[in-house]
C-alpha cells in the first residue's frame, strides 16, 4: 500500500492500468460489476507494503472476537479482520456510524459506510490505482473535472445523492454500501436494505415501555465520558426528547442550544424554552442576523467537498458554535424521528392520494380520468379540486411526490441555458428516484415512503447538514434516534401506529405524552428554516451577495441570464419565501465553485 502524499486520509492501491470505470448504477439489490483490466498479482509481486485500513466513526462489531480485537488493537484492525473472514458481507454485523476502507494481502480493496451514511467514504480508479478518501476534493486532484450533470442532480435535489458527487470519476459510496475490488472487479453492492415486518395486533403498552427504554439507551450509548455532551433544541418533539434523556441519563440539566429568528413565522424560540424549562435545561440561545450569512455563507459553502444546498445549515453552524463556546465537545441531534416514525406531512398527502388507486377501475378509467382530461369540465368551480386530486393521484410513487419539484416547476428549459442542458440527462434524477424506491418491498405506503426518505431526507441531506456544520464548527455529533435498535424497533412497529389515519407520528407522541410538555406534542413541525428570502428583500448586503453569486453563476453558461432578471426583479419580491429557495441553491452552488472550481464554464 502506498499512501497518497495529499492528505492523512488517503489511500491508494497501485494495479495494471485500467480504463476509466463507468459511473457505478445508482442503487441496485444485486452487486454492479465495473470490469477492469488490472493486474493485482503484479501490485503485490513488485513489493506492496502492508495492508492498511483508514477506519472513521464509531462502529460497534457484533462478532465477540471481533469486538475484542477492536478493544485491544483498535477499530481498523478488527475491520481488516472482519474482511479477511466475510469479504462483501463483513458489515452486515456492524453498527453504530462508520466508514471504512481496507485492503488485503492481495490487493483487494473493501470499502463500506453506514446504512445511513452518517461517515462517508468515496472511491476512483486512476493511472492504475484504486484510490479513497472520506473526502471527495482529495480523490479529485489538482485540476478537477466538473460533472455537468452533477450540477443538474444538485440543482434537482439540493444536494448531489449518492454514488455521483461533483467530480467526474469520483464516486461516494451509498449509504448502506460496499465497494469490493477483486481480481480486476469493482462490485458496488448493497449489504443492507430496509426490511418492515408489519404486524396489526401488538399492545401499545408493550411498545411503549420498549420505546422509552430503547430511546434512553439510544441516548446513553452517544455519551463519552471524557466528552462534555450537550444537544440541539429546536422545540420540536425530537430535540426535546432528546434534551429530557439526557437529563435523565446523566442526572444533570442538560445543556441545549437553540437558534431564532427575528422574522415573523420563522422563529420558534418559545418552544425552545418551554422544552428547557420542562426539562430545567441548561439553555443557551442565539439569533442570526443577515450579517451573520453574508459573514458565514462562503465559508459554510467551501467547507463541503461538493456543494450543499440545504439551507438548514446556517442555523446548524451556529447552533454548534454556540455549543462549542459554551465549552461542549459533542451535541446530540433529534434527526431521524420523523422518518423512523411518520412525521412528515407527505405521509399522510400520500396516504390521501393513495385512496385512488382502491377505487374501481371502471369508476377510475370511466368517469374520474376523463373528467380530469377535459379542460373545460375540469375548469368548474366544484369540479376543479377533484380534477386536480385525481390528476396527481394517476401519478405513479414515487414520481408523485416530486410533483412540486422546484426546478422542474419552474421549467428546465427556463432556468438552464441551452448549452448546459445539451450535456445532460434530465430523467436522470427520476430514474434515480425510482430506483431507490423499488428496493422497498413494505406492503404498507407509509413504510416504503420512510425507506425513501431514509436515503434521500437523512442520508443524503439532513445527516450531512449537521455533520458538516458541526464539524466547522468544531464539535462532534451524535444520532441517538438513529439508534440501531431504535431502527429495527421502527421496522417491526405496525404501520398504523405511524401512521394513525391522518395523525403523524401517532405512536411516537402517545409514547410520550405526559413526558413531553402538551404544546410541544402539538406544535406544527417547522425545525431550524431560515428566512432566507425575506431577508434578502430587505438587506442590501445580503441582496448583493445573492445577486453577485448568480450573476457569475450565469457568467458560467449555466443559469441563464433572462431568468436571473425576472427571479432578482420580481418572482423574489412577490414571494420571498418560494422563490428565496431557488436562489439560496444557486448561490451555494456558485459559492462552492468560487472556492474549489473558479475557472469552470459549462461546455
Amino acid at each position: 500500500m502506498v499512501q497518497s502524499p495529499h492528505s492523512g486520509n488517503l489511500f491508494s492501491v497501485f494495479l495494471a492500468p485500467s480504463n476509466q470505470p463507468r459511473r457505478p448504477e445508482l442503487t441496485s439489490p444485486r452487486p454492479s460489476p465495473i470490469e477492469s483490466a488490472a493486474d493485482v498479482a503484479r501490485a503485490a509481486s513488485q513489493g506492496e507494503a502492508s495492508p492498511r485500513t483508514l477506519c472513521i466513526g464509531s462502529p460497534v462489531f457484533n462478532d465477540a472476537d471481533l469486538s475484542a480485537i477492536a478493544k485491544r488493537d483498535g477499530p481498523a484492525s478488527a475491520w481488516h479482520t472482519a474482511f479477511s473472514r466475510h469479504g462483501r458481507d463483513a458489515p452486515k454485523a456492524v453498527h453504530g456510524d462508520f466508514a471504512v476502507g481496507t485492503t488485503a494481502a492481495d490487493g483487494s480493496v473493501f470499502l463500506a459506510v453506514d446504512r445511513f451514511a452518517i461517515r462517508t467514504m468515496c472511491y476512483r480508479i486512476q493511472d492504475g490505482a484504486l484510490r479513497f478518501s472520506a473526502d471527495a476534493r482529495e480523490l479529485a486532484g489538482t485540476a478537477p473535472e466538473i460533472d455537468p450533470q452533477a450540477i443538474f442532480d444538485y440543482l434537482y435535489f439540493h444536494v448531489i445523492p449518492s454514488p455521483g458527487t461533483i467530480f467526474k470519476h469520483v464516486f461516494r459510496v451509498p449509504p448502506g454500501h460496499c465497494v469490493m475490488f477483486h481480481q480486476g472487479t469493482l462490485t458496488v453492492a448493497p449489504y443492507w436494505v430496509p426490511a418492515f415486518d408489519e404486524p396489526r395486533d401488538v399492545p401499545f403498552e408493550a411498545l411503549r415501555e420498549e420505546f422509552r427504554g430503547l430511546l434512553r439507551d439510544g441516548v446513553a450509548r452517544q455519551l463519552d465520558p471524557g466528552i462534555s455532551t450537550g444537544c440541539f433544541l429546536s422545540g420540536g418533539t425530537d430535540s426535546s426528547t432528546v434534551a429530557g434523556l439526557l437529563r435523565d441519563v446523566t442526572g444533570a440539566p442538560a445543556r441545549t442550544f437553540s437558534i431564532g429568528f427575528d422574522a415573523d413565522g420563522y422563529d420558534e424560540m418559545e418552544y425552545s424554552r418551554i422544552a428547557a424549562r420542562h426539562f430545567g435545561a441548561e439553555h443557551h440561545e442565539y439569533y442570526i442576523t443577515p450579517d451573520d450569512l453574508v459573514a458565514s455563507i462562503p465559508e459554510v459553502a467551501a467547507s463541503y467537498d461538493q456543494p450543499f444546498g440545504n439551507s438548514s445549515v446556517l442555523p446548524a453552524f451556529y447552533c454548534a458554535r454556540l455549543a462549542r463556546e459554551a465549552g461542549v465537545g459533542c451535541v446530540l441531534g433529534g434527526d431521524g424521528g420523523d422518518e423512523l416514525f411518520g412525521g412528515n406531512t407527505r405521509y399522510a398527502k400520500q396516504r390521501v392520494f393513495g385512496i385512488y388507486d382502491h377505487l374501481p377501475a371502471a369508476l377510475r378509467r370511466g368517469l374520474l380520468e376523463p373528467m380530469a382530461g377535459n379542460r373545460t369540465v375540469a375548469r368548474l368551480p366544484l369540479i376543479r379540486k377533484a380534477a386536480s386530486y385525481v390528476t396527481q393521484a394517476m401519478v405513479r410513487m414515487p414520481d408523485r411526490m416530486h410533483t412540486y419539484n422546484l426546478l422542474m416547476r419552474l421549467g428546465i428549459n427556463e432556468v438552464l441555458s441551452a448549452g448546459f442542458l445539451a450535456g445532460v440527462d434530465a430523467d436522470a434524477p427520476s430514474r434515480h428516484q425510482r430506483e431507490v424506491y423499488a428496493t422497498c418491498t413494505a406492503g404498507s405506503l407509509v413504510n416504503r415512503i420512510l425507506a425513501y426518505d431514509w436515503r434521500y431526507t437523512l442520508a443524503e441531506t439532513d445527516l450531512p447538514k449537521v455533520v458538516g456544520a458541526t464539524a466547522l464548527a468544531g464539535v462532534k455529533t451524535g444520532f441517538p434516534l438513529l439508534d440501531d435498535r431504535l431502527v429495527e424497533f421502527s421496522a417491526r412497529l405496525p404501520a398504523h401506529y405511524k401512521l394513525n389515519r391522518l395523525k403523524l407520528r401517532w405512536f411516537f407522541k402517545e409514547a410520550l405524552r405526559g413526558y413531553l410538555p402538551d404544546q410541544i406534542i402539538t406544535k406544527k413541525k417547522q425545525g431550524f428554516g431560515l428566512p432566507f428570502g425575506v431577508w434578502t428583500t430587505r438587506d442590501a448586503a445580503l441582496m448583493r451577495l445573492a445577486e453577485d453569486s448568480l450573476r457569475s453563476l450565469g457568467a458560467r453558461g449555466i443559469v441563464r441570464g433572462e431568468f436571473i432578471d425576472v427571479l432578482l426583479k420580481q418572482h423574489l419580491h412577490a414571494h420571498p419565501g418560494y422563490y428565496g429557495e431557488i436562489v439560496w441553491i444557486m448561490m451555494m452552488l456558485e459559492q462552492w465553485l468560487q472556492a474549489h472550481a473558479p475557472g469552470y464554464k459549462a461546455a
